[in-house]
């Protein structure tokens, strides 16, 4: 079993700034692709970010490129979400998933992704 545990939300102006950690356990998470997801109230849940597992490929969606950034520390089975530039619209909970593709990949739907964290609010003041 995997488990993912997200952390550093909050509250931030827009403009500002905040990063996301999703600590992994349980397998080897050299082998997973991560994303990021997020759902705001009354919206489906959406793909963010994704990256593979050797970190060497990434997804972003367009609405958040050139502002988010995703990487991983696999000595430390953490990912992270870099978020800069945050708008009002980002306001949501983010989550974290992994997936164990059969090769180096990411994928961008969300029903491939096993495992999922908690949750996350995210939530940008204009």
């Amino acid at each position: 079993q995997v488990q993912l545990v997200e952390s550093g939300g909050g509250l931030v102006q827009a403009g500002g700034s905040l990063r996301l950690s999703c600590a992994a356990s349980g397998r080897t998470f050299s082998n997973y692709a991560m994303a990021w997801f997020r759902q705001a109230p009354g919206k489906e849940r959406e793909l963010v970010t994704a990256i593979n597992w050797s970190g060497s490929r990434t997804y972003g969606a367009d609405s958040v490129k050139g502002r988010f950034t995703i990487s991983r520390d696999n000595s430390k089975n953490t990912v992270y979400l870099q978020m800069n530039s945050l708008k009002p619209g980002d306001t949501a909970v983010y989550y974290c998933a992994a997936a164990v593709p059969p090769i180096d990949a990411y994928y961008t739907r969300s029903e491939w992704y096993t495992y999922w964290g908690q949750g996350t609010q995210v939530t940008v003041s204009s």
